[in-house]
């Protein structure tokens, strides 16, 4: 069987059986191979976007790409058992089109920072906090917002991080990657904070 075959057999959805992971793993199965879901870097480990499951296992099979991060779900077949990469990286540079900055505005800032408080790390109740606060000079952009808790945003107040002694956990910036430009980020994957500033 051809590479694209086995992708291809290993997408088709099986007749009356379901496919059960292995406990003992913690594994996964992936409930859909067509969804973005994999980051693709390229050779330079720069984001260039992201692909389907589906995609990914087919750059890997024809050794186009290498695996740098796994999902910790698989893909199984009658015949095969498949670990889901969540991260590959292009073994040849290939050269990127110009990507157009990224609006600004307050879902991408949750993007950017993980959907987690950039001073104690929470999830829940986020909100916009301006570094500087806009009432002492601070600017609504990329460089001066960043995402707070609601109590952490309530603590702070109009101080710096400095004055209120609550340090940010990574320093605000504008994102460069151009996969936030086009909305894929529906399949977010905690692995990839570290391929992506």
């Amino acid at each position: 069987m051809t590479v694209k075959g086995k992708v291809e057999e290993l997408g088709r959805p099986s007749h009356g059986t379901a496919a059960v992971p292995d406990v003992n793993a913690g594994a996964r199965v992936v409930p859909d191979l067509n969804a973005p879901r994999v980051l693709v870097l390229n050779a330079s480990y720069e984001p260039l976007h992201v692909t389907s499951t589906k995609r990914a296992i087919t750059l890997l099979q024809y050794g186009v790409a290498e695996v740098l991060e796994d999902s910790g779900d698989v893909i199984r077949s009658p015949s095969t058992t498949l670990t889901v990469p969540s991260v590959i990286r292009l073994r040849r540079y290939v050269r990127r089109p110009r990507v157009h900055p990224v609006p600004f505005n307050r879902r991408n800032v949750l993007r950017r920072d993980t959907f987690t408080c950039q001073y104690c790390g929470a999830s829940e109740e986020l909100t916009m906090d301006h570094v500087l606060p806009r009432s002492r000079g601070g600017r609504h952009n990329w460089d001066n917002v960043v995402t707070a808790c609601r109590a952490c945003n309530q603590r702070k107040g109009d101080r710096t991080p400095d004055e209120a002694a609550m340090p940010l956990r990574t320093r605000p910036h504008a994102p460069t990657f151009g996969v936030y430009a086009h909305g894929q980020f529906a399949h977010w994957q905690p692995e990839w904070a570290n391929y992506i500033r």
